[in-house]
């Protein structure tokens, strides 16, 4: 559907025409529903445009009365918080309505500075936002839109607490938009108690992956995951690659041995500062890095145009970060490749991961990297006496105890 039959203003028709023409399957459900001031809980996928479903009601709302605070967007992650910001501005620039990003990591009075501009929107992560309201730096009272982009996100990190307490600071009149691209049962009635009557709108089936994204899983040794991952990305000859990493300390030492390897990586993840972090996603969206390492600080949200593959070298132990990870690739209609290296240690995750996604993924195994690790039995190890002995050195408390026995 073209945004010319959604009902939209003039004005805001021309400023999307610029960037888009058509609209996604999300933008055709939410929009209509949202210009008619319901409250929404949305599914959506990773790459969906979710982003403009929610925005583009806003925008035509405000533009109607200027200088005054009335939609707050709230989101897990600073990252995601300036990926939503910039994707806004671009339009709302063209209508004369001024945006605002608000997230840790920043100069506080400079945001406060910033604040007495009157932004009609505002972005922000809930910490920072819960600060300035406290504060008296923002007046929520004119608010007449609040959307929770990532909403199990924001539960699941913690933020719910906080997402409360800066609901209070809004009229009850407000319209509330929720969005999420997965939603397990234990988190769908923490979110629903903020919305009032909402429209369910699901553009998927839920925990879904987009049929665009190939996905493919190696079965290798624990110890032969980098040298697989460096063989990969050579022989295929990706120009980008995005993997994914559990630990902070393991994702500089994979960085240390793709760097020796000969290609260009950067790591990103949460020991890094704001400055850093910004600096290192933007040279990696300039296509100056060849590889970034990323924790799951990355998984949600983060637009990457046309990244042909995203990898997990390690599997994530809840299965619906493995959707957000290779929610990466194949965004906006385009191709995208997942390639996840599983080792034995993993088959809890993996199967985890079938069953939410209802997809198969069976394990292929490479040629030049045979598989010698075995499963674990369950068994253990060490055999009884062998911890009887353990015991009986751990109760010696002189030396001459340890001395050799008598012969025999």
């Amino acid at each position: 559907m073209q945004f010319t039959e959604l009902n939209l203003s003039a004005d805001l028709t021309i400023a999307i025409s610029s960037q888009f023409t058509h609209a996604t399957a999300i933008q055709t459900s939410v929009i209509p529903v949202a210009l008619a001031n319901k409250d929404i809980l949305a599914l959506a996928q990773t790459g969906s445009g979710k982003t403009l479903a929610f925005g583009l009601p806003i925008l035509e709302r405000v533009k109607a009365l200027r200088s005054v605070t009335q939609a707050i967007i709230l989101v897990p992650t600073r990252e995601l918080a300036m990926q939503v910001h910039d994707a806004l501005r671009c339009i709302a620039e063209k209508l004369d309505i001024r945006s605002q990003v608000l997230c840790g990591g920043v100069d506080k009075d400079a945001q406060i500075e910033a604040l007495q501009q009157r932004p009609e929107i505002i972005v922000a992560t809930p910490g920072r936002l819960l600060d300035l309201l406290n504060d008296n730096a923002i007046d929520a009272s004119t608010i007449t839109t609040l959307v929770l982009d990532e909403a199990d996100r924001l539960v699941e990190m913690g933020f719910w607490s906080d997402v409360q307490k800066i609901v209070a600071y809004t009229p009850a009149t407000r319209q509330t938009m929720m969005f999420s691209a997965t939603l397990l049962p234990e988190l769908k009635a923490s979110m629903e108690s903020l919305l009032t009557a909402p429209e369910m709108i699901e553009a998927h089936q839920a925990n879904s992956v987009v049929s665009e994204i190939e996905e493919i899983a190696y079965l290798v040794n624990k110890g032969s995951k980098a040298n697989v991952l460096i063989d990969q990305i050579k022989q295929h000859g990706w120009k980008q690659a995005l993997v994914f990493i559990g630990a902070k300390d393991n994702a500089d030492a994979l960085c240390k041995k793709l760097n020796k390897a000969g290609l260009t990586v950067s790591a990103l993840h949460g020991n890094k500062t704001q400055q850093e972090r910004e600096t290192i996603l933007a040279e990696f969206k300039q296509q100056k890095t060849q590889i970034l390492v990323a924790t799951d600080l990355l998984a949600r949200g983060i637009h990457i145009d046309q990244l042909p593959v995203v990898i997990n070298i390690e599997l994530p132990s809840n299965p619906t970060t493995y959707v957000h990870r290779i929610g990466r690739t194949g965004r906006a209609g385009e191709k995208g490749l997942a390639v996840s290296l599983v080792c034995h240690g993993e088959s809890e995750y993996l199967a985890a991961i079938r069953q939410l996604t209802n997809r198969p993924l069976p394990l292929q195994e490479l040629a030049d990297f045979p598989v010698t690790d075995k499963p674990s039995s369950g068994e253990n190890k060490r055999a009884p006496r062998d911890k009887q002995a353990n015991r009986r050195t751990a109760k010696k408390t002189s030396i001459k105890q340890f001395g050799n026995k008598p012969k025999r």
